[in-house]
């Protein structure tokens, strides 16, 4: 069982600045974090106290919540309820894998580094690889963006490869933790979310990719796993309405990297793979539809639409959802939801 839990600091923050400048990259574990050196405005000075939790659950398959209904999936259907949601969101367009489709949501770019993606084509842990060098070239995220402004960052993690992030932002990440035991990981970040007011904090949970992977997507064993995940989701909105400093400023923005069908999910050309949820749940938030209040964004029904023309709801938009949440500029780069016109009330 894996556990790895790294608090940043500002010390050696001189030679990790040469290392990224450099492209060099090691270990997270040797990688503290540099105090922000950016004109851009602190929360204090922006007058919000907008905080965000991004949740990821992975290889979430849409079926499997509308199977579970209302009375074993509550937590899911509460979030689609109170919130702006869809059903019908889309993953990257090249590939409908955990990596790729993760650097997607922190850095809001396609997968295809020829036409400005961010490059990360693999799903494994290779260390020593960071987005940048994937790309060719400099990448910010959203951790780089909220940083900047002074903000702090966490990422909660079940899987060890998702130390390429740690890699690739290690001055942006104020804490990086990774832990295979579901529930301990969950019972990290809520107690994170209580002690420390970060601006930014994203958590992935994996129970219904594991299950997929061991017993087939939409097995038995894959519905129940997506039942247990529910539950953990419950636990944070828990936390979340028990605490008035969440209750009063927390969004919740939820989505997945693919869903699945049978023994895999890396046919891009599926719908069931490729078909996400996309939600956004928290104060100021409107109880509706996002296509209904987002009419400039075109609801794909079944299709996979490109990158050209009007787009659908994408899980690549959670970096630049949680900027206009927090009253920031897009991410530098980025090109999902880059006029930051998804609208969520």
């Amino acid at each position: 069982m894996t556990r790895v839990n790294l608090v940043r600091s500002s010390a050696a923050a001189l030679a990790v600045a040469l290392l990224v400048a450099t492209g060099g990259a090691c270990h997270a574990a040797t990688q503290p974090a540099a105090p922000s050196a950016s004109s851009a405005p602190s929360p204090a000075e922006r007058g919000t106290s907008t905080r965000v939790l991004a949740i990821s659950i992975d290889g979430l398959n849409v079926n499997a919540i509308r199977q579970l209904g209302h009375d074993e999936a509550p937590s899911f259907y509460r979030l689609l309820d109170e919130g702006a949601s869809t059903l019908n969101a889309r993953t990257e367009y090249e590939q409908t894998v955990t990596l790729p489709n993760h650097t997607g949501m922190l850095t809001g770019r396609r997968i295809d580094r020829r036409k400005g993606g961010h490059g990360v084509t693999w799903d494994d842990d290779r260390p020593g690889t960071t987005v940048q060098k994937a790309a060719g070239h400099a990448v910010a995220s959203v951790f780089t963006r909220v940083h900047q402004s002074g903000g702090s960052t966490a990422l909660f993690s079940t899987k060890t490869k998702f130390s390429l992030y740690a890699r690739s932002w290690p001055q942006a990440i104020d804490r990086f933790t990774v832990d295979e035991n579901q529930q301990a990981l969950v019972r990290k970040a809520r107690q994170d979310l209580v002690d420390t007011t970060r601006e930014f904090t994203f958590l992935h949970v994996s129970l219904p990719d594991r299950a997929g992977h061991a017993s087939g997507f939409m097995s038995p064993a894959y519905v129940d796993a997506v039942k247990r995940t529910d539950h953990l989701i419950g636990t944070v909105l828990r936390t979340i309405d028990e605490h008035a400093a969440l209750s009063d400023d927390l969004v919740v923005v939820l989505t997945a990297d693919h869903g699945g069908k049978g023994v895999s999910h890396s046919d891009r050309t599926k719908l069931y793979n490729y078909r996400v949820p996309f939600l956004v749940w928290g104060p100021g938030v409107t109880a509706d539809d996002l296509y209904d209040l987002n009419p400039d964004y075109v609801d794909p029904h079944k299709l996979r639409p490109t990158y050209a023309g009007p787009q659908p709801v994408r899980n690549g938009d959670v970096a630049n959802v949680a900027t206009d949440l927090l009253g920031l500029a897009k991410v530098p780069g980025s090109e999902l939801d880059a006029a930051q016109d998804l609208t969520w009330n």
